[in-house]
């Protein structure tokens, strides 16, 4: 079955109310929520789905019960699972999983729990594709399982060193699945990515932000954190509205 793809998406990463209204504002065309985007994202609360329900975009939930590695026992299986059951009760559009065994390769058992669990809603596969020995073959699993989604930096920390990776990803799909591409995305960088084919593109568009010394002195904040910043988010949209077809 070939996936839908419109001709360029932005999707945002958010853990904020404020992340929210800024991708609201500048336009994005879907929201990853999570909490904790310094410890590369883990599931939002009831609360931050049920805000973000209210939006007139899609919205898919990360689904990572703590920070470290995608090996997950029969618990946190359990965790996830109801989770999922929490973004679906929210009416939410989706969610965004990813699992791995020791070896490194994906979990297949626990990521067809976790598909079967989310039902009809659309299913990306996260960044845990970077990790795996052979992002092909893990392609075409996330195929068989039917994920909708990949989000992929090539393999890379950065975009910017995986768009080699990339290409070989997309071709591959030909269109039964859609490659997002992200991590250290820049607008610098959609029109080389864009050239491999993709169309599809992920960031948190923010940008760092001095905290009160007290509430740093006090352990309430580190010095800085970063925030969704809606000019940034209206940039990449600008940028993304100038590619052919």
């Amino acid at each position: 079955m070939l996936v839908a793809v419109s001709t360029t998406t932005l999707e945002v990463c958010v853990d904020s109310a404020d992340g929210l209204q800024a991708s609201l504002t500048g336009g994005a065309d879907r929201i990853e929520l999570c909490s904790a985007l310094a410890l590369g994202g883990l599931t939002p609360s009831l609360g931050l789905m049920q805000l973000a329900a209210s939006l007139p975009m899609p919205v898919y939930a990360l689904i990572r019960p703590r920070p470290g590695d995608f090996c997950f026992t029969g618990d946190e299986l359990q965790i996830m699972c109801s989770d999922i059951e929490t973004a679906q009760h929210t009416d939410l559009s989706g969610v965004v999983l990813g699992a791995s065994n020791a070896d490194g390769t994906l979990d297949i058992n626990t990521l067809a729990t976790l598909c079967r669990t989310a039902g009809t809603m659309k299913k990306t596969l996260h960044r845990v594709i970077d990790t795996v020995p052979d992002p092909l073959q893990a392609l075409e699993q996330a195929v068989e399982l039917g994920f909708n989604n990949v989000l992929t930096s090539g393999g890379t920390i950065s975009v910017e060193h995986g768009i080699d990776q990339l290409a070989k990803l997309h071709r591959q799909a030909e269109g039964r699945i859609n490659i997002i591409a992200g991590a250290g995305l820049s607008p610098a960088l959609v029109k080389p990515i864009a050239r491999v084919g993709i169309r599809s593109f992920h960031s948190s568009c923010s940008i760092l932000r001095k905290n009160d010394q007290q509430l740093v002195s006090m352990g309430f904040a580190a010095s800085d954190s970063a925030g969704t910043d809606a000019m940034l988010v209206r940039q990449f949209k600008t940028l993304l509205s100038t590619l052919a077809d």
